[in-house]
């Protein structure tokens, strides 16, 4: 009795690991990410970045805007670009679950984070050429990442960056409800003028964000207060030497002035009579 009992919980155990060995390879194999990144091979269709994350949906939705900010004009060899991600529309943010990433692939040079937002994107198994988010990037308020590309060595000519971002529910099961989108951009090698470009795709009906009701406490305006105050004074003190010098024009040619006035009016009589030379 023991011994078929024990050869029933050996098959059950059995079954279950095979039935969990058959997940994960199923997963490791789809190359797709969940919230801590994206990446790999999508459905044997490619790269991430570039086919698009069809585990969430079939097609890309142009109400979500993908968007790349930073792109220089011309690189220059081995030179640190700072470029800026941001996803807008689709499903609305919540930071306490995985509502937006995204998966970023560059021809040529490598991808990092820029300073402040290393704990937030993460280059995708080791590839310097490939860039996602983290688990916690994953829980933006902003679906907002600052990266970083270095460009490659001289003489390696135009390079492609591919982006797809993903703004989802936060359910975590791939569905209609969730948006993706894609661009992709080229940029030439040459002399560097500074200048940089802003690549997006989607429709463009961006919502401005709802303005934020602010206010500051008096006690709080520090020096901001102080220059205020001092204005108003030099102003009132200019007005009163204004006024000072207006009087002292007027009247301070003679301490009477009443007897000044007479005496010319006395004067301006002898003329009148001719009786002055």
């Amino acid at each position: 009795m023991n011994t078929s009992r024990g050869a029933a919980i050996k098959k059950i155990t059995a079954r279950k690991c095979a039935v969990m060995l058959m997940i994960i390879v199923f997963v490791s194999s789809s190359g797709q990410g969940i919230h801590t990144g994206v990446g790999g091979d999508a459905n044997n269709e490619g790269e991430v970045a570039i086919a698009g994350c069809t585990c969430h949906a079939a097609e890309p939705d142009n109400s979500v805007t993908v968007i790349l900010e930073g792109i220089p004009y011309h690189y220059e060899a081995r030179v640190t670009y700072p470029l800026r991600i941001q996803l807008i529309g689709g499903p609305s943010i919540d930071d306490s679950s995985h509502t937006g990433g995204f998966a970023m692939k560059v021809s040529s040079g490598e991808l990092s984070s820029s300073e402040g937002y290393e704990n937030l994107v993460q280059n995708w198994e080791g590839d310097l050429s490939a860039l996602t988010h983290t688990d916690p990037g994953s829980k933006t308020v902003d679906r907002v990442w600052l990266i970083s590309w270095t460009s490659p060595v001289e003489g390696t000519g135009a390079v492609t960056m591919w982006l797809a971002g993903n703004s989802v529910n936060g359910d975590g099961i791939p569905s209609e409800l969730d948006r993706w989108n894609r661009l992709s951009s080229t940029v030439d090698e040459g002399t560097d003028n500074g200048r940089t470009k802003t690549v997006f795709s989607g429709n463009g009906d961006i919502e401005p964000p709802a303005p934020i009701e602010e206010h500051t406490d008096i006690h709080e305006m520090g020096a901001e207060l102080l220059a205020h105050w001092l204005g108003i004074f030099g102003f009132l003190m200019v007005t009163l030497v204004i006024i000072f010098c207006g009087v002292f024009l007027r009247y301070g040619f003679s301490r009477h002035y009443k007897g000044r006035s007479n005496l010319l009016k006395l004067r301006i009589k002898h003329l009148k009579r001719g009786d002055q030379f």
